[in-house]
């Protein structure tokens, strides 16, 4: 077979296997699998395959047939300007996360010190660490896992070292005593029943996704830990799953905090709500 054979008959087979992008995940795995920049898969569309590479192909195919995400077979996922490696550790990062960034970056004032709660991979915090290079981060992160897959990407990323610290930490406990401008977090936020809509992510790590019955009771809690580490005028800002804006928004005004915003993402479902501590 050649490359373009092995690349449509993926594309198909995925597609009768639930992938939202067949045709994406069979060009990136087969690149993978080959050590082939994409444009290459079609440049190079009629070269013959030799049977281990077609065997090295079907092998990571198999793999996402069975719905496991091509980040943890790929072993790294691209994040704004940002190459992070991705383990089942962590979540993977997500174009919807990128809209969460996007305002941090936009509302932090000028040499802001900011802390990303629960930082997982690592993805904010380095994110807006590049984007914002005047501002300081504190990722914090209560998975040993976790933080050791953060601390591998921040030390991928020596530039963002002297501004970027990875600590370990359940929620805000590590820095109590210290202030910040604006507190990031994309906490968990789905319910136990979420789980069986979506089989495709029963390879990320509970922890990082269920919330509990309700589904916004760990935005509660980062609000709640928050509000005594901000400086007056000092912003949460919270990634939202579809549907919890407005009750997000309310626990966010029950706190004390005000000028409640939203930022929708690029299917129209409001992603990201923030306010700021008044006072």
């Amino acid at each position: 077979m050649t490359i373009a054979d092995v690349l449509r008959r993926s594309t198909d087979w995925l597609a009768g296997r639930g992938s939202d992008t067949p045709r994406l995940d069979a060009e990136v795995l087969i690149g993978h699998a080959l050590g082939m920049e994409r444009i290459r898969l079609y440049t190079e569309g009629e070269r013959p395959l030799m049977p281990d590479e077609v065997a090295a192909c079907r092998a990571l195919i198999a793999r996402r047939g069975g719905m496991e995400p091509v980040a943890h077979i790929t072993g790294h996922r691209a994040f704004g300007r940002l190459d992070l490696e991705v383990t089942p550790d962590v979540l993977v990062p997500r174009p919807d996360t990128e809209v969460l960034v996007d305002v941090v970056v936009e509302i932090a004032p000028e040499g802001a010190r900011i802390a990303d709660w629960g930082t997982g991979s690592g993805a904010i915090a380095l994110s807006v660490a590049d984007l914002r290079p005047d501002v300081t981060v504190t990722a914090l992160e209560v998975s040993p896992e976790a933080l050791a897959v953060a601390r591998r990407n921040l030390d991928a990323h020596p530039a963002l070292g002297a501004r970027v610290r990875m600590l370990a930490s359940d929620g805000m406990a590590a820095v109590a005593g210290e202030r910040f401008d604006v507190v990031v977090s994309n906490p968990p936020y789905l319910i136990p029943g979420d789980l069986d809509r979506y089989p495709a992510l029963r390879h990320e790590p509970e922890r990082a996704l269920v919330a509990g019955p309700v589904g916004t009771e760990v935005h509660a809690r980062v609000v709640a830990e928050a509000a005594p580490v901000l400086v007056p005028g000092g912003r949460v800002v919270l990634e939202v799953g579809e549907g919890q804006a407005d009750a997000v928004g309310a626990i966010l005004a029950a706190a004390g905090f005000a000028g409640i915003g939203r930022r929708a993402d690029l299917a129209g479902s409001t992603r990201v709500t923030w306010g700021h501590r008044e006072g």
